[in-house]
């Protein structure tokens, strides 16, 4: 079997912890620092993140469990998997998993050197007051394409080190960093003087949004954009994995810290945005959000917030750093394994493109959005909803087979395929109807008719 090293013997995870911090480091990413609270407030508090909550225990856990049977019973890339099981008629998906965690990552890198730039900015001089007008000078243009270059640069030549020396030992280093800065800012926060005010906020329950789909679309939306599914990435962390362990066990943990970050991210935002009046310069824009109230409020606290601006801001490059070599390692260990390439070659051809692919979200931040509603949204859900079918109904007693060397429980592995077989597909073609709309307006976006 051609392993991802292009030599013949496949790299692998050395230690269990090193597989599950970066497979926890690939799902905790920018979404989980700002997008899951800001939507929270959005979608009725804890109606949202009961929806969320439900979505990924009925959704989530299963898809993600289906990636690491799949990962793990072919020891090989996505791309190669799915024709080894399905066959040449399902080889395409496997492709698809590629061609999404590529689009994705093209415009997330633009965002993740916003982080870089916030940081080092921080760090010297201070955020300016006028936050506002930092963000447009930071978010666009020549500066954004070259902050994009160098987070491209970092993430490649952690992938360029290969799962063991590469991949785990970053993970294995910046996650905890990550987790102790976390844990530090939200005691700090709770300090605020308005952190009660905006935990009832965050928390509150609004049941006029029990029924409404935006509620549930963007529930979906977070699960699939946060854990990664449908993008192939925990398949392809999952073939690197030769340990017979529990991997549905292995899903709820690295969901369960995904949602625990997210969660703890929303008692560090909202008590800044509350403490220091932003609740105005909160708009539709997460992503305008994250990088324009939330350092005004650290620029008004002089020295003290130029501390908390520089470490919240290198969490956020840590947690999408973890998350950026994840999506790269999809399409590397396709060329690598399909196509017979070097990690070395793969890493820097598909990096080189990821850059030029990136130039477009770089200049314009209406093209950066609409790649996100068209890749981040829509296409993770397909793959999502074809991964359901093909591991229901195509493989399902190899699946079951895989599984239940760490699950000895029947039950639970018929609730999971009953789960794959008549729940899943259901919830997801509703949700892909629900996003035609906004997608098709994405697509007139970029081809510059929107």
């Amino acid at each position: 079997m051609q392993g991802s090293t292009g030599s013949g013997a496949r790299d692998g995870w050395g230690t269990h912890a090193g597989f599950l911090l970066a497979a926890i480091g690939s799902a905790v990413g920018l979404g989980n620092m700002w997008r899951f609270s800001y939507i929270a407030t959005q979608g009725g508090g804890a109606v949202f993140v009961g929806a969320y909550v439900l979505l990924v225990a009925i959704i989530g856990i299963p898809l993600m469990t289906s990636e690491f049977v799949i990962g793990r019973l072919t020891q090989m890339s996505p791309a190669r998997a799915m024709k080894n099981l399905g066959g040449s008629a399902w080889a395409p998906l496997g492709w698809l998993f590629a061609l999404s965690a590529f689009g994705i990552l093209s415009y997330y890198s633009v965002i993740a050197g916003w982080t870089m730039r916030y940081a080092v900015t921080a760090f010297g001089s201070g955020i300016p007051t006028d936050a506002g007008a930092f963000f447009g000078e930071v978010a666009t243009g020549t500066d954004a394409l070259l902050w994009h270059l160098l987070f491209m640069a970092i993430t490649i030549v952690i992938v360029l080190g290969g799962i063991r020396n590469g991949i785990e030992r970053a993970s294995v280093i910046l996650m905890p960093v990550l987790f102790a800065l976390l844990l530090g800012l939200a005691i700090w926060a709770f300090t605020l003087h308005e952190s009660v005010a905006a935990y009832g906020a965050y928390l509150e329950p609004d049941w006029s949004h029990l029924f409404n789909r935006k509620v549930l679309t963007d529930a979906a939306g977070q699960a699939f954009f946060s854990l990664g599914l449908g993008g192939g990435v925990m398949m392809t962390y999952a073939s690197y994995v030769q340990s017979k362990r529990d991997l549905g066990v292995e899903a709820t943990v690295v969901s369960a810290c995904d949602f625990g970050v997210a969660f703890i991210a929303g008692l560090i935002v909202f008590p800044v945005v509350f403490t220091f009046g932003l609740s105005g310069q909160v708009s539709e824009s997460s992503v305008g959000a994250l990088f324009i109230a939330l350092p005004a409020g650290f620029a008004s606290m002089g020295a003290a917030g130029q501390v908390v601006g520089f470490s919240f801001f290198v969490m956020l490059f840590f947690a999408a750093l973890t998350s950026a070599i994840s999506l790269l390692e999809v399409p590397v260990a396709a060329f690598v394994d399909s196509l017979g390439w070097t990690r070395h070659k793969a890493a820097l051809v598909i990096g080189a493109a990821l850059v030029l692919a990136g130039a477009p979200s770089a200049y314009d931040t209406n093209v950066l959005g609409a790649t996100d509603a068209i890749v981040g949204n829509f296409l993770l859900i397909v793959g999502g909803l074809l991964t359901s079918l093909f591991v229901g109904y195509k493989i399902l007693p190899q699946a079951d087979a895989e599984l239940a060397l760490g699950l000895s429980s029947p039950a639970l592995r018929r609730g999971w395929a009953f789960l794959l077989r008549y729940v899943i597909p259901v919830v997801l073609i509703v949700l892909l109807y629900f996003l035609l709309a906004p997608t098709w307006d994405a697509v007139l976006v970029i081809v510059g008719r929107g």
